[in-house]
């Protein structure tokens, strides 16, 4: 197996992009990754491209060769890869793979969705297929609504309260404030979420995360070569992946998510650091109630303990751990198949230092955490400077 590593990194500005289309978003992101990458489209070997619902959104299928066909990638082996809002995380996984193994030496991992030619309803069907349709979406329930359960079940086993979920979404946005690609650059206050129309009780409009329309590019290589590209390349020390059962009804418990836990603990291994070690993360929060989980899960804080920390301000920029620099999918935006990969630019930019107007001081190690539907699947990579 060899050291692999990301030698570019490329985005959109993700929200409401009434004028593109998915080609064009593609485009957008995937010119700035083979420019920063300092290579050609002809140096392409493999593409894997991460999207939900295109069929959904937009009607279309086939994706991986209308991007391949976009970005002038020709004749090489271009795949989708669908795994909810996994997608993108899995994508990475998949390319990591496939460089780590000595099949290709350059592979472009893409994520894009288009999310917003629809209307609400429609898309929360689209979105809806994340969840098992026979015996939860049928039923009645929502995404919001099944993570509004597993919010009621935390605050009752460990005292967790609304205004510390509004925490979450204030610390977001102030963070999304600060990047130039975010969807919702706007400060928010805990009153003003207290206040935002309910959703799924208790979660309320301003706990939830956007639909954006948007894409994410990087480009890897091994890492032996990465330094002919880039001078500051990104190593991935870590890929891991889990899953769960698709249903809600069916885990031992609904205040964690056993596929981060299972996940995270094979990062750790393979990486060779602890939670304690992580400087900068990217989580996967569709809904504040997931961040808590998430920084649960991932171990950087005791089961209940989470949301608390977060409201005291430890995971702020520049605080004790830094988590959603980007402004997490909460105020960057969440074009869901787009949002794995994104999380690995935020993560690229921040351990090269050109993370503009939110850099993390001394960053070395950083994290992404990547969800499918309820936590059916779970994907976290690990990352350091690769010099």
């Amino acid at each position: 197996m060899r050291d692999v590593a990301i030698i570019g990194a490329g985005l959109t500005k993700f929200g409401e992009r009434w004028n593109v289309g998915m080609k064009e978003l593609m485009e957008e992101a995937g010119l700035a990754a083979l420019e920063d990458a300092n290579i050609s489209s002809r140096d392409v070997e493999m593409l894997f491209g991460g999207t939900m619902a295109p069929g959904s959104f937009i009607e279309q299928e086939h994706t991986a060769a209308l991007i391949a066909d976009q970005l002038g990638f020709h004749n090489i082996p271009a795949v989708r890869v669908e795994n909810a809002c996994a997608s993108g995380g899995s994508a990475l996984r998949l390319g990591y793979i496939t460089v780590a193994s000595g099949i290709h030496d350059i592979v472009v991992v893409g994520g894009v969705e288009k999310m917003t030619d629809i209307t609400a309803s429609a898309a929360t069907t689209a979105l809806g297929g994340a969840g098992d349709q026979e015996w939860e979406l049928s039923q009645g329930i929502t995404f919001p609504g099944l993570y509004a359960l597993i919010a009621k079940r935390h605050m009752y086993e460990y005292g967790t309260t609304e205004e510390q979920l509004a925490s979450v979404a204030v610390k977001n946005h102030e963070n999304a404030g600060k990047n130039e690609f975010a969807q919702f650059r706007n400060k928010i206050t805990i009153e003003d979420v207290m206040k935002s129309k309910l959703i799924a009780d208790p979660l309320k409009l301003l706990d939830c995360s956007p639909i954006s329309d948007g894409a994410a590019v990087i480009v890897l290589a091994p890492l032996e070569k990465a330094k002919k590209y880039n001078d500051t390349p990104i190593k991935i020390v870590a890929s891991a992946q889990a899953s769960d059962t698709l249903r809600l009804a069916d885990r031992d418990s609904i205040t964690e998510l056993k596929a981060t836990k299972i996940a995270a603990q094979n990062a750790y291994k393979q990486a060779n650091v602890s939670p304690s070690d992580v400087d900068v993360l990217e989580v996967h929060d569709c809904f504040t109630i997931a961040e808590v989980l998430a920084m649960e899960d991932l171990g950087i804080y005791q089961k209940g303990k989470a949301a608390k920390a977060i409201a005291d301000g430890e995971t702020a920029l520049n605080g004790k751990v830094s988590v959603n620099t980007s402004g997490g999918l909460k105020g960057c935006g969440h074009p869901v198949g787009a949002t794995g990969v994104k999380q690995a630019v935020e993560i690229t930019w921040q351990l090269r230092g050109d993370a503009k107007g939110r850099q993390v001081s001394g960053a070395e190690v950083g994290m992404t955490h990547n969800v499918g539907g309820s936590g059916a699947t779970a994907v976290v990579h690990i990352f350091k400077r690769g010099d």
